[in-house]
């Protein structure tokens, strides 16, 4: 569908709430166990821009955005403040923060992800995302050069190497990445008294896939 690649004001963004969604489907049985099921391989994520609204200048830039994207036709680029590094925030980028995938010798493209682990058990996210110019990545603890070794599609996330990396090597990877999102709405509602007296609209926002 429509995907207009322009981030949605960072600034706005920043004093938003939200986070991810799990679709889970519960049936319990007559014995009083449950059986669960999900339809649902990977996450999807929900905001409300609303929030961080600060002054009747950010309720005008807001307006001019969403009249960009026409609404909900047209997906746009969303700054998560509380996850969008490959490594923690608190830390700086580098190529060995995520394993991305492992070379045999023909394939030349990876799909960079990123993988949230808590005990034994792990999620790989696939990141369509990236920010443009903050991908590292290195080969087997080696970093490589972008445009000599391998270059990042930035609408997609996939790395393309030059060469296909060897039999067995480790491809790892370092970014910073946007969520894939829309308006979840076709209105927004505001009023410059309430607004003043500390009403703010209400503007969701969803991730879509891509």
């Amino acid at each position: 569908m429509g995907f207009h690649d322009v981030r949605f004001p960072a600034s706005l963004s920043f004093g938003s709430v939200g986070g991810p969604e799990r679709r889970t489907e519960i049936v319990t049985l007559a014995n009083g166990f449950e059986e669960r099921n999900t339809p649902w391989a990977h996450s999807r994520r929900r905001y409300d821009a609303g929030l961080g609204m600060r002054s009747l200048d950010d309720v005008e830039t807001l307006i001019a955005f969403f009249e960009a994207r026409r609404g909900q036709l047209y997906g746009f680029r969303w700054k998560d403040w509380s996850d969008f590094k490959s490594c923690p925030s608190s830390k700086e980028i580098t190529f060995e923060d995520q394993i991305v995938g492992t070379g045999d010798g023909l394939t030349s493209s990876f799909q960079i992800t990123k993988t949230y682990q808590s005990g034994e058990a792990a999620y790989a996210r696939p990141i369509k995302k990236p920010v443009l110019g903050t991908v590292k990545v290195g080969v087997q603890g080696d970093p490589l050069q972008e445009a000599i070794d391998y270059s990042i599609d930035s609408t997609t996330g996939i790395i393309h190497f030059n060469h296909p990396p060897d039999i067995g090597v480790q491809i790892t990877a370092g970014y910073e990445f946007d969520v894939p999102v829309r308006f979840d709405t076709d209105r927004i509602q505001t009023s410059v008294a309430s607004f003043q007296a500390g009403d703010v609209p209400n503007v969701p926002v969803i991730e879509v896939r891509v």
